[in-house]
């Protein structure tokens, strides 16, 4: 049986998908609102403010996109199959939300108040997962931090590329190139 979502919940899945089919732009919470069929005052009780909305908008897909990394980590393929499979899944939701993303990552090292919990899942709660899947794909465990932590700039880095220049095919090229180098090092070591 699947659990009842809340109200808040629902605005949140709501949002998540009207942010998917239209895009965020410099849509007024006003706006945000209509196209959710709910009022601004529900979106303020419920997210406190626009970039309290957006800010756990990015919260929810980067939960969902780890989520992805979990169900890879135990599907039995090999390494470089499950990380391409990994950068496909975020390459086409940073088509949806990417902008969104690096705006609100911005704001998160300015100290904006609203991203206060933004902010640590951003970098410290990918981590673990991604070291974990670097420790199953061989990487020696006194290494794998570094190696995800590198996995994880350089995937934002084209993500970031990809969203300013359109290039999915250089950037599936780049990302193919970092993991033939990690499986490399594996093999040279």
């Amino acid at each position: 049986m699947t659990a009842k979502l809340t109200p808040k919940e629902n605005l949140l899945a709501d949002a998540i998908a009207y942010f998917a089919a239209y895009g965020i732009g410099d849509a007024s919470l006003r706006s945000i609102a209509t196209g959710l069929g709910t009022s601004h005052r529900m979106l303020i009780y419920h997210f406190g403010s626009r970039e309290g909305l957006l800010a756990e908008v990015v919260r929810t897909v980067e939960a969902q996109q780890r989520a992805s990394l979990a169900m890879l980590a135990d599907d039995g393929l090999p390494m470089a199959e499950r990380s391409m499979r990994l950068w496909h899944s975020v390459a086409e939701a940073a088509l949806s939300y990417g902008h969104l993303f690096f705006e609100l990552s911005a704001h998160a090292m300015q100290g904006r108040p609203y991203t206060a919990g933004l902010k640590g899942d951003l970098i410290d709660v990918w981590l673990p997962p991604l070291t974990d899947l670097c420790v199953r794909g061989g990487i020696d465990p006194a290494e794998a931090p570094a190696y995800a932590r590198l996995s994880l700039a350089a995937t934002r880095g084209l993500l970031f590329d990809l969203l300013l220049t359109g290039d999915r095919a250089g950037v599936d090229d780049a990302i193919a190139l970092l993991h033939r180098l990690f499986l490399e090092s594996l093999h040279s070591g």
